[in-house]
């Protein structure tokens, strides 16, 4: 049951601001799509089943990856940074989330009002290698 509510939660997440609507990339074999969003807007208890800080203060990315042909979730590592405008790296640290078939990988990242993060991310799956890079800025106020 409490997957079917972070999906939900996730879902929501997508529309909750149309300039943060889901993004996706073509890398090599895969769809990837990404979001970043406001820790706030999970459930209480969700987060806290899946140990995600809710604070106006952290933002959750959410990172999916798709095989490009038949659309089946893959299991993957990922790993990377969020670099500020000062060039502030914090590493993200993903954790897997399994729901029935789909593979979401979630990460956690400290933000402030009007902070600016560049993101960039390594792939990996056997020898496949993708960079994901992206930015985005948060509002907290």
């Amino acid at each position: 049951m409490k997957n079917y509510l972070l999906a939900a939660s996730l879902v929501l997440a997508f529309f909750m601001n149309p300039l943060q609507a889901e993004q996706k990339k073509v890398l090599g074999p895969w769809d990837v799509h990404y979001i970043a969003f406001d820790s706030t807007i999970i459930d209480a208890k969700i987060a806290q089943s899946y140990q995600l800080q809710r604070s106006k203060y952290q933002a959750v990315l959410n990172i999916s990856v798709l095989n490009s042909s038949d659309q089946k979730a893959q299991q993957v590592r990922i790993s990377g940074t969020a670099t500020d405008l000062t060039q502030k790296q914090t590493e993200l640290t993903f954790r897997e989330v399994k729901e029935g078939d789909a593979i979401y990988y979630l990460a956690q990242v400290p933000v402030h009002d009007q902070k600016h993060l560049k993101f960039n991310l390594d792939i990996w799956q056997g020898t496949e290698n993708q960079k994901l890079e992206f930015s985005q800025m948060f509002y907290t106020e």
